[in-house]
Protein backbone atom coordinates (compact mmCIF):
# COMPACT_ATOMS: atom_id res chain seq x y z
CA UNK A 1 0.00 0.00 0.00
CA UNK A 2 1.20 3.53 -0.61
CA UNK A 3 3.10 5.31 1.89
CA UNK A 4 1.43 8.22 3.79
CA UNK A 5 3.73 10.58 2.32
CA UNK A 6 2.68 9.42 -1.64
CA UNK A 7 -1.27 9.75 -0.77
CA UNK A 8 -1.90 13.48 -0.75
CA UNK A 9 -4.70 14.16 -2.94
CA UNK A 10 -3.23 17.24 -4.87
CA UNK A 11 -5.39 16.25 -8.02
CA UNK A 12 -8.66 15.43 -8.46
CA UNK A 13 -11.08 14.47 -11.91
CA UNK A 14 -14.86 13.96 -11.00
CA UNK A 15 -16.61 11.71 -13.09
CA UNK A 16 -20.66 12.95 -12.28
CA UNK A 17 -23.34 11.41 -13.73
CA UNK A 18 -26.40 14.33 -14.68
CA UNK A 19 -29.24 11.10 -15.09
CA UNK A 20 -28.18 9.39 -11.22
CA UNK A 21 -31.62 9.69 -8.90
CA UNK A 22 -30.34 12.05 -7.18
CA UNK A 23 -27.44 13.93 -8.99
CA UNK A 24 -28.12 17.85 -9.01
CA UNK A 25 -26.41 21.17 -9.55
CA UNK A 26 -26.51 21.81 -5.72
CA UNK A 27 -24.72 18.12 -5.11
CA UNK A 28 -22.17 19.02 -7.85
CA UNK A 29 -21.47 22.55 -6.53
CA UNK A 30 -20.87 20.90 -3.11
CA UNK A 31 -18.52 18.09 -4.16
CA UNK A 32 -16.80 20.31 -6.57
CA UNK A 33 -16.54 22.94 -3.77
CA UNK A 34 -14.76 20.42 -0.96
CA UNK A 35 -12.67 19.05 -3.77
CA UNK A 36 -11.68 22.29 -4.42
CA UNK A 37 -10.67 23.35 -0.92
CA UNK A 38 -8.34 20.04 -0.15
CA UNK A 39 -7.05 19.63 -4.03
CA UNK A 40 -5.10 22.02 -5.73
CA UNK A 41 -6.96 21.11 -9.42
CA UNK A 42 -10.08 19.97 -9.85
CA UNK A 43 -11.86 19.08 -13.27
CA UNK A 44 -14.83 17.77 -13.86
CA UNK A 45 -16.49 15.22 -16.65
CA UNK A 46 -20.69 15.05 -16.83
CA UNK A 47 -21.35 11.75 -18.53
CA UNK A 48 -23.20 11.84 -21.91
CA UNK A 49 -24.21 8.08 -22.16
CA UNK A 50 -23.35 4.67 -21.05
CA UNK A 51 -19.58 4.19 -21.43
CA UNK A 52 -18.75 7.84 -21.04
CA UNK A 53 -17.56 7.26 -17.38
CA UNK A 54 -15.48 4.70 -18.56
CA UNK A 55 -14.11 6.26 -21.06
CA UNK A 56 -12.80 9.41 -19.07
CA UNK A 57 -11.83 7.11 -16.47
CA UNK A 58 -9.60 5.36 -18.82
CA UNK A 59 -7.90 8.55 -20.58
CA UNK A 60 -7.74 9.80 -17.17
CA UNK A 61 -5.29 7.22 -15.91
CA UNK A 62 -3.48 6.82 -18.99
CA UNK A 63 -3.25 10.36 -19.99
CA UNK A 64 -4.43 9.59 -23.30
CA UNK A 65 -6.64 13.25 -22.60
CA UNK A 66 -3.16 14.93 -22.09
CA UNK A 67 -2.79 15.69 -19.08
CA UNK A 68 -1.18 13.47 -15.61
CA UNK A 69 -3.21 11.10 -14.18
CA UNK A 70 -5.13 12.99 -11.46
CA UNK A 71 -4.37 11.43 -7.94
CA UNK A 72 -7.67 10.76 -7.21
CA UNK A 73 -11.65 10.28 -9.64
CA UNK A 74 -14.46 10.60 -7.78
CA UNK A 75 -17.48 9.13 -9.10
CA UNK A 76 -20.85 10.78 -8.58
CA UNK A 77 -23.58 8.45 -9.75
CA UNK A 78 -25.31 5.06 -8.36
CA UNK A 79 -23.41 1.69 -8.59
CA UNK A 80 -23.94 1.79 -12.63
CA UNK A 81 -21.80 4.58 -12.55
CA UNK A 82 -19.25 3.47 -9.89
CA UNK A 83 -19.30 0.23 -12.37
CA UNK A 84 -18.78 2.17 -15.40
CA UNK A 85 -15.59 4.04 -13.34
CA UNK A 86 -14.12 0.70 -12.05
CA UNK A 87 -13.88 -0.50 -15.66
CA UNK A 88 -11.89 2.15 -16.86
CA UNK A 89 -9.48 2.63 -13.94
CA UNK A 90 -8.59 -0.99 -13.42
CA UNK A 91 -6.87 -3.31 -13.04
CA UNK A 92 -3.97 -1.20 -12.17
CA UNK A 93 -2.65 -2.43 -8.38
CA UNK A 94 -2.88 -1.13 -5.11
CA UNK A 95 0.02 1.42 -5.62
CA UNK A 96 -1.27 2.48 -8.90
CA UNK A 97 -3.36 6.43 -9.55
CA UNK A 98 -5.33 7.61 -9.39
CA UNK A 99 -7.46 5.96 -6.61
CA UNK A 100 -10.99 6.02 -6.34
CA UNK A 101 -13.43 7.41 -3.84
CA UNK A 102 -17.17 7.70 -4.61
CA UNK A 103 -20.48 9.62 -3.90
CA UNK A 104 -23.60 8.40 -3.79
CA UNK A 105 -26.25 9.77 -5.88
CA UNK A 106 -28.46 6.33 -7.16
CA UNK A 107 -30.59 4.13 -6.14
CA UNK A 108 -29.43 1.60 -3.86
CA UNK A 109 -25.76 3.21 -3.48
CA UNK A 110 -24.35 -0.70 -2.56
CA UNK A 111 -21.11 0.32 -3.45
CA UNK A 112 -20.81 3.61 -1.35
CA UNK A 113 -22.02 1.19 2.04
CA UNK A 114 -19.63 -1.08 1.25
CA UNK A 115 -16.32 1.64 1.54
CA UNK A 116 -18.49 3.75 4.21
CA UNK A 117 -21.48 2.10 5.50
CA UNK A 118 -23.70 4.70 6.45
CA UNK A 119 -21.23 7.93 7.02
CA UNK A 120 -22.57 11.35 5.46
CA UNK A 121 -20.69 11.89 2.01
CA UNK A 122 -19.25 14.84 2.83
CA UNK A 123 -17.54 13.23 6.02
CA UNK A 124 -16.22 10.63 4.10
CA UNK A 125 -14.75 12.90 1.46
CA UNK A 126 -13.33 15.24 3.64
CA UNK A 127 -11.74 12.58 5.13
CA UNK A 128 -10.18 11.05 1.66
CA UNK A 129 -8.54 14.64 0.63
CA UNK A 130 -7.20 15.15 4.64
CA UNK A 131 -5.46 11.41 3.47
CA UNK A 132 -4.49 8.79 5.98
CA UNK A 133 -4.71 8.99 9.74
CA UNK A 134 -7.98 11.24 9.45
CA UNK A 135 -10.74 8.51 9.23
CA UNK A 136 -9.87 7.25 5.42
CA UNK A 137 -7.58 4.47 4.52
CA UNK A 138 -6.16 3.75 0.80
CA UNK A 139 -7.05 -0.26 0.10
CA UNK A 140 -6.31 -2.21 -2.52
CA UNK A 141 -10.11 -4.11 -3.49
CA UNK A 142 -10.24 -6.99 -5.24
CA UNK A 143 -12.59 -7.04 -7.87
CA UNK A 144 -14.11 -9.74 -10.36
CA UNK A 145 -13.85 -10.79 -14.01
CA UNK A 146 -16.60 -11.74 -15.67
CA UNK A 147 -14.04 -14.29 -18.22
CA UNK A 148 -17.06 -14.60 -20.73
CA UNK A 149 -17.37 -10.89 -21.17
CA UNK A 150 -14.22 -9.62 -19.67
CA UNK A 151 -16.10 -6.85 -17.35
CA UNK A 152 -14.77 -6.13 -14.40
CA UNK A 153 -17.51 -6.59 -11.24
CA UNK A 154 -16.71 -4.10 -8.40
CA UNK A 155 -19.66 -4.89 -6.11
CA UNK A 156 -21.33 -8.14 -6.97
CA UNK A 157 -23.31 -10.16 -9.30
CA UNK A 158 -25.90 -12.54 -9.02
CA UNK A 159 -28.52 -14.75 -10.76
CA UNK A 160 -31.97 -15.26 -9.92
CA UNK A 161 -34.26 -13.24 -8.38
CA UNK A 162 -31.87 -10.13 -7.11
CA UNK A 163 -31.29 -9.70 -11.35
CA UNK A 164 -35.16 -10.43 -11.87
CA UNK A 165 -36.04 -7.37 -9.53
CA UNK A 166 -34.01 -4.97 -11.34
CA UNK A 167 -36.36 -5.79 -13.74
CA UNK A 168 -39.39 -5.40 -12.39
CA UNK A 169 -38.03 -1.71 -10.73
CA UNK A 170 -38.54 -0.32 -14.56
CA UNK A 171 -42.23 -0.28 -13.82
CA UNK A 172 -42.02 0.68 -10.22
CA UNK A 173 -42.97 4.40 -9.39
CA UNK A 174 -41.20 4.92 -6.02
CA UNK A 175 -37.27 6.28 -5.46
CA UNK A 176 -33.82 5.65 -3.88
CA UNK A 177 -33.63 2.59 -1.83
CA UNK A 178 -37.48 1.97 -1.38
CA UNK A 179 -37.58 1.54 -5.01
CA UNK A 180 -35.38 -1.76 -5.03
CA UNK A 181 -37.22 -2.80 -2.01
CA UNK A 182 -40.57 -2.87 -3.66
CA UNK A 183 -39.19 -4.48 -6.51
CA UNK A 184 -37.74 -7.53 -4.49
CA UNK A 185 -40.61 -8.15 -3.06
CA UNK A 186 -42.67 -8.36 -6.04
CA UNK A 187 -39.49 -10.21 -8.02
CA UNK A 188 -39.67 -12.53 -5.18
CA UNK A 189 -43.63 -13.14 -4.96
CA UNK A 190 -43.56 -14.19 -8.33
CA UNK A 191 -40.10 -15.98 -8.96
CA UNK A 192 -39.81 -19.80 -9.68
CA UNK A 193 -36.37 -21.27 -9.19
CA UNK A 194 -33.87 -22.41 -11.77
CA UNK A 195 -31.81 -25.51 -12.44
CA UNK A 196 -28.48 -24.45 -11.13
CA UNK A 197 -25.03 -25.29 -10.24
CA UNK A 198 -22.06 -23.32 -8.51
CA UNK A 199 -18.77 -24.47 -8.53
CA UNK A 200 -15.54 -23.04 -6.42
CA UNK A 201 -12.35 -23.90 -7.20
CA UNK A 202 -13.42 -26.66 -9.07
CA UNK A 203 -15.92 -28.32 -6.43
CA UNK A 204 -19.31 -28.32 -6.91
CA UNK A 205 -20.87 -25.51 -3.56
CA UNK A 206 -24.07 -26.05 -4.89
CA UNK A 207 -26.45 -27.95 -7.72
CA UNK A 208 -30.40 -27.97 -7.72
CA UNK A 209 -33.23 -25.33 -7.99
CA UNK A 210 -31.88 -21.85 -7.16
CA UNK A 211 -33.77 -18.91 -6.02
CA UNK A 212 -29.89 -17.00 -6.38
CA UNK A 213 -26.23 -17.21 -6.32
CA UNK A 214 -24.81 -13.95 -5.65
CA UNK A 215 -20.55 -13.56 -6.19
CA UNK A 216 -18.45 -10.79 -4.40
CA UNK A 217 -18.06 -8.35 -3.38
CA UNK A 218 -19.59 -6.11 -1.41
CA UNK A 219 -21.89 -7.21 1.06
CA UNK A 220 -24.90 -5.52 0.56
CA UNK A 221 -27.43 -5.48 -2.52
CA UNK A 222 -29.88 -2.81 -3.08
CA UNK A 223 -28.22 -0.85 -0.39
CA UNK A 224 -30.22 -3.43 2.79
CA UNK A 225 -29.68 -6.52 1.78
CA UNK A 226 -26.46 -8.61 3.51
CA UNK A 227 -26.75 -11.31 0.98
CA UNK A 228 -22.68 -11.63 1.73
CA UNK A 229 -22.13 -10.39 5.40
CA UNK A 230 -18.87 -11.93 5.56
CA UNK A 231 -17.31 -10.74 2.74
CA UNK A 232 -14.29 -8.67 2.73
CA UNK A 233 -12.83 -5.73 0.82
CA UNK A 234 -9.29 -6.80 0.24
CA UNK A 235 -8.98 -10.74 0.94
CA UNK A 236 -8.05 -12.12 -2.19
CA UNK A 237 -10.97 -14.03 -2.38
CA UNK A 238 -14.92 -14.16 -4.07
CA UNK A 239 -17.78 -14.60 -1.64
CA UNK A 240 -20.10 -16.45 -2.92
CA UNK A 241 -23.79 -17.60 -1.54
CA UNK A 242 -26.36 -19.52 -3.28
CA UNK A 243 -30.10 -19.83 -1.72
CA UNK A 244 -31.42 -23.12 -3.46
CA UNK A 245 -35.44 -24.16 -3.25
CA UNK A 246 -35.60 -25.11 0.56
CA UNK A 247 -36.11 -21.48 0.86
CA UNK A 248 -39.28 -19.87 0.13
CA UNK A 249 -38.21 -16.96 -2.79
CA UNK A 250 -41.00 -14.41 -0.74
CA UNK A 251 -38.71 -15.28 2.26
CA UNK A 252 -35.45 -13.89 0.69
CA UNK A 253 -35.82 -9.98 0.81
CA UNK A 254 -36.65 -10.32 4.50
CA UNK A 255 -33.84 -13.10 4.94
CA UNK A 256 -31.26 -11.20 3.58
CA UNK A 257 -32.23 -7.73 5.04
CA UNK A 258 -31.47 -9.29 8.69
CA UNK A 259 -28.28 -11.34 7.28
CA UNK A 260 -30.76 -14.30 8.49
CA UNK A 261 -30.38 -16.67 5.42
CA UNK A 262 -26.89 -17.98 6.67
CA UNK A 263 -27.23 -21.78 7.78
CA UNK A 264 -30.36 -22.59 7.10
CA UNK A 265 -31.42 -25.65 4.51
CA UNK A 266 -30.34 -25.35 1.45
CA UNK A 267 -28.22 -22.33 1.66
CA UNK A 268 -24.79 -22.21 0.72
CA UNK A 269 -21.57 -19.88 1.56
CA UNK A 270 -18.21 -19.81 0.22
CA UNK A 271 -14.85 -18.28 -0.68
CA UNK A 272 -12.64 -19.04 -3.77
CA UNK A 273 -10.35 -17.56 -6.47
CA UNK A 274 -12.51 -19.03 -9.21
CA UNK A 275 -16.79 -18.90 -9.36
CA UNK A 276 -18.35 -20.90 -12.18
CA UNK A 277 -22.53 -19.93 -12.06
CA UNK A 278 -24.65 -22.49 -14.39
CA UNK A 279 -28.12 -22.79 -15.90
CA UNK A 280 -28.48 -26.57 -16.66
CA UNK A 281 -31.21 -26.32 -18.61
CA UNK A 282 -29.70 -24.19 -21.80
CA UNK A 283 -31.64 -20.90 -20.95
CA UNK A 284 -30.51 -18.06 -20.54
CA UNK A 285 -29.55 -17.07 -17.08
CA UNK A 286 -31.01 -13.78 -15.64
CA UNK A 287 -28.06 -11.78 -14.24
CA UNK A 288 -26.29 -8.47 -13.27
CA UNK A 289 -23.70 -7.33 -12.02
CA UNK A 290 -22.97 -3.95 -10.21
CA UNK A 291 -26.72 -3.44 -10.16
CA UNK A 292 -27.25 -3.28 -14.30
CA UNK A 293 -28.98 -5.95 -15.54
CA UNK A 294 -27.26 -7.72 -18.75
CA UNK A 295 -28.61 -8.98 -21.64
CA UNK A 296 -30.31 -12.61 -21.35
CA UNK A 297 -27.09 -14.13 -23.41
CA UNK A 298 -25.32 -16.56 -21.00
CA UNK A 299 -26.40 -20.27 -19.09
CA UNK A 300 -22.52 -20.09 -17.98
CA UNK A 301 -20.96 -17.06 -15.79
CA UNK A 302 -17.00 -17.63 -14.70
CA UNK A 303 -15.58 -15.17 -12.43
CA UNK A 304 -12.17 -14.67 -11.55
CA UNK A 305 -10.67 -12.79 -8.75
CA UNK A 306 -8.38 -9.92 -9.50
CA UNK A 307 -6.47 -9.43 -5.93
CA UNK A 308 -6.00 -5.72 -4.94
CA UNK A 309 -6.55 -4.66 -8.49
CA UNK A 310 -7.74 -1.10 -7.51
CA UNK A 311 -6.78 1.25 -5.19
CA UNK A 312 -10.00 2.98 -3.39
CA UNK A 313 -10.37 5.07 -0.46
CA UNK A 314 -12.61 3.36 2.33
CA UNK A 315 -13.10 3.78 6.39
CA UNK A 316 -9.91 3.08 8.33
CA UNK A 317 -12.35 1.30 10.55
CA UNK A 318 -11.93 -2.78 10.45
CA UNK A 319 -15.64 -3.46 10.23
CA UNK A 320 -17.10 -0.82 8.28
CA UNK A 321 -21.04 -2.50 7.56
CA UNK A 322 -21.93 -4.85 10.51
CA UNK A 323 -25.74 -3.67 10.43
CA UNK A 324 -28.25 -3.67 7.51
CA UNK A 325 -30.19 -1.17 9.49
CA UNK A 326 -30.60 2.27 7.89
CA UNK A 327 -30.24 5.56 10.59
CA UNK A 328 -33.13 6.80 12.04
Amino acid sequence: MTEESDARVRSVLVVANPAAGTTSEGLLAEVLGLCAAGADEVRLHRTTGPGSATSAARAARSGADGRPAPDLVVAVGGDGTVHEVVDGLAPAGPAARPALAVVPAGTGNSGYKMLWADRPWQTALRAVLDGPGHGARLRGLDLARLAETGAKVFLGACSGVIADALRVARSVAQSGRDRYSTAFAEAADAFVPYPGRVTVDGVVLHEGPTVLANVGGGRFRGGRYQVLPHSELDDGLLDVCVIGSPVAPHEVPELTRRAAHLGLPGVAYGRGRRVVVERLDGAPLCHEHDGNLQPPLLHRLTFEVLPGALPVWAADTAVLAASAEEPR
